[in-house]
């Protein structure tokens, strides 16, 4: 069970590229306060956990409604979660700070930046895989830890910012930006190997 959970923290935690969000978290709140920072990051968590969870537990559902097999979403949701991570890879601005006055929790820190394209279809993937209920809550665990990781993580935003600076921001967004290139890769590879197997 542990290294179960332990293999799916990590997994979630590479789809939510907590590094590349908090690159662009900084940027959006070039204006706020550290302690506006630090409740705005806990707010994000909440809104990723619940995003996340309601498309893992629900996502079953898209597949009967439209009749689409696992291994096509698949083979479109690796797709979509490489382009994206080759974007994240080779540093590419996603998001600009010109108005700081409008509230950034949601859209764009929430979704796209945190839970993006790839990684809604990587959850909807995972809830269609996972019919045991004691794996569904394994999965919902690793879910809600990886998430508070990521609050975690922009609430030390200020700490970062001053230890990386922006360059060693950008280095690391790079590195997971490759690392989610492999995981995306990776679930094209299954989608391809079943759909011809």
């Amino acid at each position: 069970m542990h290294s179960e959970l332990f293999s799916l923290y990590l997994k979630m935690l590479v789809l939510y590229s907590p590094f590349f969000v908090l690159s662009c978290f900084i940027a959006l709140t070039r204006g706020y306060t550290v302690k506006e920072r630090k409740k705005l990051a806990w707010k994000v968590a909440l809104g990723v956990v619940i995003a996340s969870v309601l498309l893992y537990l629900f996502g079953r559902s898209i597949f009967v409604i439209f009749g689409i097999t696992v291994d096509a979403f698949r083979i479109g949701a690796g797709s979509v979660l490489f382009i994206s991570a080759l974007s994240m890879a080779q540093g590419k601005p996603v998001v600009q700070s010109d108005n700081v006055q409008q509230d950034v929790t949601i859209v764009p820190l929430t979704i796209p930046l945190t839970v993006g394209p790839g990684t809604i279809g990587a959850l909807l993937v995972m809830g269609v895989g996972k019919v045991d209920w004691d794996e569904k809550l394994i999965a919902v665990l690793a879910i809600a830890l990886a998430s508070a990781t990521v609050g975690f993580v922009l609430y030390l935003s200020d700490l970062f910012e001053r230890l990386l600076g922006d360059q060693g921001l950008q280095i690391v967004s790079r590195l997971m930006g490759l690392f989610v290139c492999a995981l995306a890769a990776q679930i094209i590879f299954t989608g391809v190997k079943n759909y011809l197997g």
